[in-house]
């Protein structure tokens, strides 16, 4: 790595654990917790819909894995007596199984079928959860407990939330780690063999297969940790709101998922989390509009892929110079 990137990623670190937390306890803003913690949640999502970009193929249904991994920790919190911290890697996990299910038989053909398939993903994810009775239909699942301590060999790790003074600060610190922890393994695996591979896909995939890459084999794998992000953003989600419902996750986040990583950069492994942050906030600070906030909302957005079409974190080669 280089050592701007390297200055850079320190000043990220920086800024997201230390400064940010003293600005808001400086200030007196505690209600930005909760701002920065949704967004931090929503890039995760956006960086397994990001990664399915990187093999060429379009995911509009990122908002069913993310109700789903909701919806499996709630219930083995509730109803089994699990503790927060071993629902976690368990709701990605079942996510990941689930689109390793949908997507051998759909990830064969070609791409279209694939978007075609995902587009009604999170409607079928709303109305099972309507359905099913351990899932408590639309009244949900509530009074979801906080997370207890996280102890290894008798030390605790992170102690009981419900304990904390600040359990809004807790919960930031905790959607940030896990941020930078998704996207540290992005980064991993578009820098290793695997991400190699699945960028000979995105140029020609009848190329990649002529030379012997495995490319159904590649595609599902892409595609479960994709689904594995869905789920732990899901999973957090639960534990921040002590609830959730058929629709705590609809269609409409599932395109929001994908506009983050139009807007942030395809070419880019930060663009998702580059463009959740602008489009949260640009949203949020057009309510001052009323009636009219889709409108300027949609517009900009428009614009925005018109001037800048390979995201916000094209402008960085521009100043650098290049094309």
């Amino acid at each position: 790595m280089k050592t701007s990137k390297k200055l850079g990623l320190a000043l990220f670190l920086l800024a997201v654990f230390v400064l940010v937390p003293v600005m808001i306890a400086a200030t007196g803003r505690k209600d930005l917790y909760y701002t920065l913690t949704s967004v931090a949640l929503l890039s995760i999502g956006s960086a397994g819909v990001w990664l399915t970009f990187y093999i060429g193929r379009i995911n509009i249904g990122q908002g069913a894995y993310a109700l789903m991994g909701g919806y499996v920790s709630a219930i083995l919190m509730t109803q089994a007596g699990f503790s927060f911290w071993a629902t976690l890697p368990l709701g990605g996990l079942f996510c990941a199984l689930i689109s390793v299910g949908i997507g051998v038989p759909i990830l064969r053909l070609r791409g279209v079928y694939f978007a075609m398939v995902t587009l009604v993903l999170t409607e079928v994810a709303r109305l099972t959860a309507l359905a099913l009775p351990v899932t408590n239909g639309a009244k949900g699942i509530t009074s979801i407990p906080l997370p207890g301590a996280l102890s290894i060999g008798g030390v605790t790790l992170i102690p009981d939330f419900a304990t904390m003074a600040n359990p809004k600060l807790a919960f930031y610190l905790l959607a940030v780690t896990m941020m930078v922890a998704s996207y540290a393994v992005l980064w991993r695996i578009v820098n290793s063999r695997l991400g190699h591979l699945c960028r000979s896909l995105q140029q020609n995939e009848e190329l990649a297969a002529s030379i012997g890459v495995n490319t159904a084999y590649l595609r599902v794998l892409v595609y479960a940790i994709s689904s594995f992000f869905g789920g732990i953003s899901g999973v957090v989600f639960v534990a921040i709101s002590q609830s959730i419902y058929p629709s705590s996750f609809v269609v409409t986040d599932s395109v929001n998922f994908m506009l983050y990583c139009f807007v942030g950069g395809l070419s880019y492994v930060a663009g998702p989390m580059v463009g959740t942050l602008l489009l949260y906030f640009g949203w949020d600070l057009l309510t001052v509009a009323k009636d009219y906030q889709m409108l300027i909302y949609s517009s900009a957005m428009i614009a925005l892929m018109l001037v800048l079409p390979n995201g916000v974190l094209s402008l960085l080669d521009r100043i650098g110079g290049k094309k």
